[in-house]
């Protein structure tokens, strides 16, 4: 695929599923498409379902800028903070060059790395893990599970992680949610979800005091083999963190599409 191309599949998945999620947690949220940007925030306190995202395609370095600050006069006007999403090969060589720039003279300031990933799936075996069971997410008890395990992943406090999923009906149906439970403590978790054809992998995370065990690997494995089961699909994407990132290509996706998250200064 034209690294275009890739990037485009990658922003288009987290502007289709990240509108779902987003309208999940409130009817009422700011799901728009605007000339360049598609802005999905919820306002709430879980900041990834607060996002912004650019969506031009070979974007130059003026038009880049000019969409750097209309992004952030969006985050501006909410009260909770969130992120812009900026996938870079989406934009071209020189705007590529000058985006930190750009970005801190829009008001940004760089946040952290990820990168988008997809994987054509070959028939999966069943995962397992000689220390996990694994347990999909029916019920409120397992969803606030879910969302604690999140919490501490990424440093949030757990009424964060709590605010962006309990209480959904869509996590305990339409997302295939798995936990990775030891000695029936949940320590790992994984979804996917099905979005435009493909299998979306969302909100991976690990105790932090359980790293390094293959637990991750193990439970995203198991919510792409229940979601491949039920759906057919073999093509998946992702979003990956810094500290996920080298676990998916073992499992058999290919990093294709850097992105840099941008937050407000101050």
């Amino acid at each position: 695929m034209h690294r275009h191309a890739d990037s485009v599949e990658s922003m288009e998945q987290l502007a289709l599923v990240w509108r779902t999620m987003v309208l999940d947690r409130d009817p009422g949220a700011d799901v728009r498409d605007l000339p360049g940007i598609a802005v999905r925030w919820a306002d709430c306190r879980f900041a990834f379902w607060n996002c912004l995202t650019l969506t031009d395609v070979g974007a130059d370095a003026g038009l880049v800028k000019q969409r750097l600050g209309e992004a952030a006069e969006v985050m501006r006007t909410k009260r909770r903070p969130g992120f812009l999403w900026v996938f870079e090969d989406l934009l071209d060589e020189k705007a590529r060059a000058r985006l930190d720039e750009a970005a801190d003279a829009a008001g940004l300031a760089y946040a952290f790395p990820g990168t988008g990933m997809a994987a054509d799936l070959p028939s999966l075996a069943e995962p397992a893990h000689d220390e996990l069971t694994f347990k999909r997410v029916t019920d409120d008890e397992l969803l606030r599970a879910y969302a604690d395990l999140n919490s501490r992943a990424y440093g949030f406090p757990l009424e964060d992680g709590r605010d962006g999923l309990a209480g959904s009906t869509l996590w305990k149906s339409d997302v295939h949610a798995y936990l990775g439970l030891r000695d029936g403590v949940p320590v790992t978790c994984a979804a996917t979800v099905e979005a435009d054809g493909r299998l979306f992998v969302a909100l991976v995370a690990t105790d932090p005091d359980c790293e390094r065990r293959g637990y991750g690997e193990a439970v995203t494995r198991k919510a792409l083999y229940e979601g491949a089961r039920v759906t057919g699909l073999t093509r998946a994407t992702l979003h990956a963190t810094a500290a996920g990132a080298p676990v998916y290509p073992r499992i058999g996706f290919e990093p294709n599409s850097p992105i840099r998250f941008y937050g407000l200064k101050g």
